[in-house]
């Protein structure tokens, strides 16, 4: 069965690093849902792509330029935003901060 620990502790969790500036610390899941903490330095890119997957994000904190399905926005702490499935998205971090990715179903890929 695809499910994480009932109780998830900030600093007892991994972080895994993804690119240059960019790292991920997935905080819960089950087949159903997961939320992932997603943390960038200044300048760092999360590139563009698209997934099968229902997504709602929350800027944490920070400032991003994010593009969703060709158009552009500037969020800031306690912005979010939503991306349906296969909608090309990515963003590109202009201060220091966290997104908080929730995903439906869960991105089993995440977990390999």
């Amino acid at each position: 069965m695809i499910k994480s620990k009932p109780f998830l502790v900030e600093n007892e969790l991994p972080w895994e690093p993804l690119n240059e500036g960019v790292s991920r610390q997935i905080m819960g899941y089950n087949v159903e849902l997961m939320m992932v903490k997603v943390s960038f330095v200044a300048g760092a890119i999360g590139a563009l792509h698209s997934h099968p997957h229902s997504q709602s994000s929350y800027v944490a904190s920070g400032k991003f330029e994010v593009e969703i399905d060709g158009e552009k926005r500037i969020l800031a702490t306690g912005d979010g935003y939503f991306i349906a499935p296969d909608l090309v998205h990515g963003v590109k971090c202009l201060e220091a901060g966290v997104l908080v990715d929730s995903f439906s179903p869960v991105r089993e890929d995440f977990l390999e």
